[in-house]
């Protein structure tokens, strides 16, 4: 107890004197974490249905080669990125582009190389998810709106990506949560994010374990948060589970539900066909 309790003032000294601090590494992990999701799934959007593209066998040579090509640029794309640490992609870009080109090439905005750096992660990641996504839509979704006109971007736009998201979205939300704790990479080129201040803290009054409890709390609020939403957004995508049939239309009634009205004329052509089969049914009943 008299460690625990101990424990309890130090994250009380710490927040009195850096809670400002630390709030806001927790304003620039969202930020960042936020913009990166979405630019990382617009570029998972674009790669995943460039690689849906269907290529037939009457298609020109030109079209087949091209197709080709961005689909090996995005294949060795989605390895590279998905096959290497972020925090190894941030100081490559950070710091190798510099190296190569003789400071011809270097980023001096660290928010920049960032959100650059985790969309591009992100990005690779979605690639797949989003043709996984558009792969799980059934075949016959293509080929009826295929049938009624659409070209292939209609078809994507309108009937393919709308049931697509849906079936992604647990993995969006995924993605935004695993960047929410990734960006604590980005201490490697001085971002200040959450995780930086909490290592300048504990550097700055060597009470390392306190300041780590604080940042593991801000990250588990954080993630709660972020899934509590992401599900809630979810159950708006599902909708609603009851449906009623309308039933003022004639042409949405049941079967059986039909009423017939005699006509006020009884000349008319309609009072004629409702007698006449008034008849042959009485037929029917004798025989």
């Amino acid at each position: 107890m008299n460690r625990f309790s101990l424990l309890l003032q130090d994250i009380s000294s710490l927040w009195a004197k850096y809670g400002s601090t630390y709030l806001g590494g927790i304003e620039r992990t969202l930020i960042l974490a936020l913009v990166a999701t979405a630019i990382g799934c617009l570029i998972g959007f674009v790669c995943g249905i460039l690689q849906t593209i269907p290529i037939r066998e009457n298609d020109p040579a030109v079209k087949k080669f091209f197709l080709g090509l961005i689909r090996a640029i995005i294949r060795i794309y989605v390895e590279v990125f998905r096959g290497t640490p972020m925090i190894l992609q941030a100081v490559f870009i950070f710091y190798g582009l510099p190296y190569f080109s003789n400071n011809a090439l270097q980023f001096k905005n660290k928010w920049l190389v960032s959100i650059l750096v985790v969309s591009i992660n992100t990005g690779a990641y979605m690639a797949e998810s989003v043709r996984g996504g558009i792969i799980s839509v059934d075949p016959g979704q293509t080929e009826g709106a295929m049938a009624i006109g659409m070209n292939h971007f209609q078809t994507m736009t309108s009937v393919i990506l709308p049931q697509a998201i849906r079936n992604i979205m647990p993995q969006i939300g995924n993605n935004y949560i695993i960047n929410l704790k990734d960006t604590s990479v980005m201490f490697i080129i001085g971002f200040s994010d959450f995780f930086a201040v909490h290592k300048s803290v504990a550097g700055a009054t060597f009470i390392y374990f306190p300041s780590a409890v604080i940042e593991m709390a801000g990250y588990l609020c954080m993630t709660l948060v972020a899934s509590l939403l992401l599900r809630i957004v979810e159950r708006k995508m599902e909708g609603s589970s009851d449906y009623e049939l309308v039933q003022g239309d004639q042409l949405t009634m049941t079967a059986g539900n039909y009423n017939y009205h005699k006509p006020k004329d009884p000349g008319s052509a309609d009072a004629i066909a409702l007698e006449r089969e008034d008849s042959l049914k009485k037929g029917d009943d004798r025989s």
